[in-house]
């Protein structure tokens, strides 16, 4: 049985829920088939969420790590296809730090690839009915500081893991005059359990030949 670590964020930014963590609950509630689920809640703060982290896969030992943020105003489910080594906050974290133009790991490379299969598994979510898309930036803030970490500890100090992160829609009730748009938490959980399937099952180093490109 394929051991998967899935975490998501403590609210931040004023918001009293975080859908990154309702749906890695629910996941971890009711894991794919053949794969046994521990969700994590990562501190929304520079430095202890990578802390939190590193304790998590050591204590846990997965096969695959998904770690998941909140990405407001994006319409689907979108599967992050590399990090870069910049600290760079718009706006305080939980614990009041705003880093700015600092590396997430001194001396690292500029940026980490995931190193899960992000084509076969945005194709697999779309499958399951969950809108999905590749993304090439998850921003400067905590996401970001998570989703290098992540890369970083796989190249350094865990390289039989395979992960990646991934950022989630808001819950609808987080958008109060429904102008934005969302997902339902139980939506997002069903394409996740989709696309950690679709990890699983699929070799290191491969994935679909596919277009999932951008312009801008």
């Amino acid at each position: 049985m394929t051991r998967a670590l899935i975490t998501g964020f403590a609210p931040f930014g004023g918001e009293h829920v975080n859908p990154s963590w309702q749906a890695a609950s629910l996941v971890a509630a009711e894991p794919p088939a053949g794969l046994d689920v521990t969700a994590v809640e990562l501190p929304c703060v520079f430095g202890e969420s990578l802390d939190v982290l590193r304790d998590a896969v050591r204590t846990h030992a997965p096969d695959v790590v998904l770690c998941l943020g909140q990405a407001g105003g994006r319409p689907g489910v979108t599967v992050e296809r590399v990090a870069i080594n910049v600290d760079d906050a718009r706006i305080p974290d939980n614990a009041g730090r705003q880093p700015v133009d600092e590396p997430v790991v001194p001396g690292g490379p500029a940026a980490h690839f995931s190193t899960l299969p992000v084509k076969a598994c945005v194709a697999a979510m779309r499958e399951a009915g969950v809108p999905a898309a590749v993304s090439n930036t998850a921003g400067t803030f905590v996401c970001n500081h998570v989703a290098y970490g992540l890369g970083h500890l796989i190249a350094t100090e865990f390289p039989h893991v395979r992960g990646g992160f991934v950022h989630v829609p808001w819950a609808p009730e987080q958008v109060t005059d429904g102008t934005a748009p969302s997902l339902p938490p139980a939506t997002v959980a069903h394409g996740l359990r989709a696309l950690l399937a679709t990890a699983a099952r699929t070799p290191a180093g491969q994935d679909l030949k596919v277009t999932e490109g951008a312009t801008h």
